[in-house]
């Protein structure tokens, strides 16, 4: 019952997106040939080191857990639908969940580089959302940045004694902010105010992408601590062997 409760409220919040917002959007986050060349450039150097460390994460996970390559697919997948589900914001870009605080929770933030640079070139590819040209702006924001403060939150809170819900919740929420502050400061760095130079820009950017990424982020973490309810009551065992709950404490108290 609970699962059928859990899967019918995760549907619902998928099909209210797309019935309450427009579907007419640039791309998702930064769309092809919207950023300067040496930007672009940049940006995809930045993200190399990240998707080296994540490949290595990734390996030594599955080698040590074979069986845990069904959750990985998983947790990518289940950013790959939440990133599609996407809402018009700044020109050349657009608000839209994450799902990266799941797997970063799961198998730590340096394999959700790996899962987050795929689902972009694949939604880049066949969906048309982002770019290959912005691949490596998008992957950072999205795959690096909210991967890696999802995880710290949700560590942090745990170390605190904060509640399993709470820290997933906030993990999901916050990490999925912080994706479109790091995209207000790219697009920022890039394209700086005639007045007020690179910060007046990113005031601006991060004000517009506000109004449908608070909401967003919040529905996200709600939806996240739905999935991980489920997967705690029927991929119990596969969450102890990734280290998720850090004492018995949270291995036995009540899902939030």
């Amino acid at each position: 019952m609970q699962r059928a409760k859990s899967i019918l409220l995760a549907a619902v919040y998928c099909l209210s997106v797309f019935v309450i917002f427009p579907n007419n959007v640039y791309a998702m986050h930064i769309m092809e040939g919207f950023l300067p060349m040496n930007w672009a450039a940049f940006w995809m150097i930045v993200m190399l080191p990240f998707l080296i460390m994540g490949l290595r994460s990734i390996n030594n996970t599955i080698k040590d857990s074979p069986n845990l390559k069904m959750l990985l697919a998983m947790s990518g997948a289940f950013a790959f639908v939440l990133s599609a589900l996407k809402i018009p914001s700044v020109t050349g870009s657009s608000s839209h969940p994450t799902g990266v605080g799941l797997g970063a929770i799961l198998f730590g933030p340096s394999a959700m580089s790996v899962l987050g640079v795929i689902i972009l070139i694949f939604q880049a590819v066949l969906l048309a959302h982002g770019g290959l040209t912005t691949l490596g702006a998008n992957a950072f924001s999205m795959a690096v940045v909210g991967p890696f403060v999802s995880y710290g939150i949700y560590k942090g809170l745990q170390k605190l004694g904060v509640s399993r819900g709470i820290c997933v919740f906030f993990a999901a929420a916050v990490g999925d902010f912080m994706t479109y502050i790091t995209t207000s400061l790219q697009l920022a760095l890039a394209f700086p105010s005639a007045q007020g130079g690179v910060m007046a820009s990113a005031v601006k950017f991060m004000s517009i992408f506000a109004i449908t990424q608070i909401p967003l982020a919040i529905s996200e973490g709600l939806l996240t601590v739905l999935v991980f309810n489920l997967l705690s009551t029927y991929s119990s065992k596969e969450l102890l062997a990734l280290e998720v709950f850090s004492n018995k404490k949270h291995d036995n108290e009540v899902k939030a």
